[in-house]
């Protein structure tokens, strides 16, 4: 467990691929968990030790995730997350081919079928359909990949893989969204990289940046990223 940024309020972990958020049927421990037991070791806290989930990443994507370690902080991370323009979310994504301009806003209605958890994507509202939005930008590309800064405006179930999915990208080991081969781990390239946010309590703007995996095309694109700005 990556530890990225700690307070009395919230904790902040670098997920990895293998790594689950809570619970599931698989039976592995999960983050919240793992969470809660660091912090138990730590400050030698007896008995319950309080860790709320304000939000979710699927298991195969990387990155920061937030916890609440206060009931106070997880009220108010929850209407901020809820309210979204209070949290902003970037992600990274290794994608096979350009998309079809550098920039641009992908607009779409998804319906989630929960037998094959996956998520569709319609250019127009259908029944069941939930509005998705989201930004993104060409930040970098290598000989094979491009690699898609994205911001979400909406929160939905495996958004920016069906909608990426849905103008023809694949993400780079995302067997489920079309990509024909697996990565190692079972892990797919796409990575919460910042969540940027004004802290619910003490009310400081706050930037966490997760690390991207160790993985040579991440490390790639990472060290492109650090590079000067023109």
């Amino acid at each position: 467990m990556k530890i990225l940024y700690e307070d009395n309020h919230i904790i902040a972990i670098n997920k990895s691929c293998s790594e689950i958020v809570q619970a599931d049927e698989t039976g592995d421990l999960p983050l919240s968990e793992m969470v809660r037991e660091y912090i138990r070791g730590k400050y030698q806290k007896p008995g319950n030790v309080f860790v709320g989930v304000v939000h979710r990443l699927d298991r195969p994507t990387s990155g920061v995730v937030l916890f609440a370690r206060t009931s106070k902080a997880l009220a108010r991370l929850n209407t901020m997350f809820s309210e979204k323009e209070t949290i902003k979310k970037t992600y990274w994504a290794i994608v096979d081919r350009k998309p079809p301009e550098e920039t641009g806003q992908l607009h779409h209605w998804l319906v989630r079928n929960t037998e094959k958890n996956r998520s569709f994507a319609y250019d127009h509202e259908v029944k069941d359909s939930k509005e998705a939005l989201m930004n993104y930008r060409v930040a970098f590309h290598s000989d094979k990949y491009f690699l898609l800064e994205i911001e979400l405006l909406t929160g939905r179930h495996h958004q920016i893989r069906a909608q990426l999915g849905a103008i023809g990208l694949k993400i780079r080991g995302d067997l489920k969204y079309g990509y024909p081969r697996s990565n190692a781990g079972g892990g797919i390239h796409l990575h919460a990289r910042k969540i940027e946010f004004i802290h619910p309590v003490s009310k400081q703007f706050i930037s966490i940046t997760a690390p991207v995996p160790d993985d040579t095309l991440w490390k790639f694109f990472e060290s492109q990223d650090s590079l000067p700005k023109e």
